[in-house]
């Protein structure tokens, strides 16, 4: 909330003149706010008599004093029915690098009923050390008893930067976390690093609609926490014989109570398309024209074993369901091949797909952005190229 003096103000409108949300006005002499205000402090900044002030900014300033006292970096151990979600892995890999560049620790954290041998499993992919909280409490995922028992080991320990997956569950608990510890918390990063300077930790995310990727520090509050999609970082190869120390921790059994009871978990049936896990994708998009040129598409997938994807385009003209879509909005695949068939390239679908080792472009027009970030590119017609690509395929494999 933003606090104005009355008594101090001489209403001298330097605050209005430097407000971007047209939020505050000298009204009779004296300042006054309104619902546009954001609380970014620009008013504050200028005020010279000090009649402004954001309640809770204090506090800030106060721990941004303190800032030396939180060290290392954690890692969230997403565990769900019997097995380590991928994307822990690919989180400890970018973390060890992180932890590498800061010459600190780098730490996972384990919330489960039951831990069986995942923290070996975790000290093999990167982690220095273990926390694992094992309770039977926590064997259904709740947001409030997961949520409080990494607030509690937070600030325990004191990490200077918690990551966790932009998963279900990540997307789900982690922000009442940061909100719990008065932080701030980037979501959907697709780039992590840290600032020269003061060693800050810089996320990088899609922004206004994936047009532009914008860089975001958290420079006077600690943890720094952002949640990463999966598929956009490497994990390291496991190492057996890496060493590492497992650190039982134990949480007051009241912050383990949730007012949500999970009775039971039933996998989805039917048919499932595993994007996440397709060594070969092959993706339409609007050059496809129609629901027609997905037959081409399944095709061509069927002759290479790969799954179906298709861009957002595709899916709102409603020519293929969803869950095939790729991008900001849809799924984030790394495969060793990927083909995208009339396929402008627009960022949002880029941020998608840009992490596969090859990417073969097919596209009609010369200068569409996809043959920027593509290994091969084919210019031309998918309707011409892709069923003289599928007789080819067919002829090798009768051969």
């Amino acid at each position: 909330m933003l606090l104005i003096d009355i008594d101090a103000c001489i209403g001298c409108g330097l605050c209005a003149a430097n407000c971007s949300f047209d939020a505050i006005h000298v009204v009779d002499g004296v300042a006054e706010v309104n619902d546009n205000c954001v609380l970014c402090g620009a008013c504050v900044d200028v005020c010279e008599t000090g009649a402004l002030r954001v309640e809770g900014r204090e506090e800030e300033e106060g721990q941004g004093e303190q800032l030396a006292a939180w060290s290392g970096i954690w890692v969230y151990a997403e565990f769900r029915h019997g097995r380590v979600a991928p994307v822990t892995f690919e989180l400890l890999g970018a973390g060890r690098r992180l932890a590498d560049q800061k010459k600190v620790a780098l730490s996972a954290v384990l919330l489960t009923d039951r831990a069986g041998d995942v923290p070996g499993e975790l000290i093999a992919h990167g982690a220095d050390q273990v926390y694992v909280v094992e309770d039977q409490a926590l064997a259904a995922f709740t947001d409030e008893a997961y949520g409080n028992a990494l607030e509690d080991l937070a600030r325990r320990f004191k990490p200077e930067v918690i990551l966790a997956g932009a998963t279900a569950i990540g997307r789900s608990f982690i922000p009442r976390v940061a909100t719990s510890l008065k932080t701030g918390l980037t979501a959907d990063c697709t780039q992590l690093d840290i600032q020269e300077e003061d060693g800050a930790l810089l996320q990088t995310r899609p922004a206004f609609g994936g047009n532009i990727m914008a860089t975001i520090a958290c420079p006077r509050t600690r943890p720094q926490m952002a949640t990463v999609r999966p598929l956009v970082m490497k994990a390291m190869a496991p190492d057996s014989g890496r060493q590492g120390k497992v650190i039982p921790c134990s949480i007051p059994p009241q912050r383990l109570q949730s007012r949500v009871k999970v009775r039971s978990f039933v996998p989805q049936e039917g048919d499932q398309v595993l994007l996440n896990e397709a060594d070969v994708v092959v993706a339409g998009g609007r050059g496809l024209e129609n629901e027609k040129g997905f037959l081409l598409i399944a095709e061509l997938a069927d002759q290479l074993g790969a799954a179906v994807a298709a861009s957002r385009a595709a899916v709102d003209s409603g020519w293929i369901s969803y869950p095939h879509q790729v991008g900001q909005t849809g799924k984030t695949v790394s495969p060793k091949v990927y083909i995208a068939c009339g396929i402008s390239g627009a960022i949002q679908h880029l941020v998608g797909m840009q992490s596969a080792d090859t990417i073969v472009a097919i596209n009609r027009d010369p200068d569409a952005p996809i043959f920027d970030v593509a290994t091969y590119g084919i210019v031309g017609d998918v309707f011409e190229i892709l069923p003289k690509l599928i007789e080819k395929l067919k002829q090798s494999r009768s051969a």
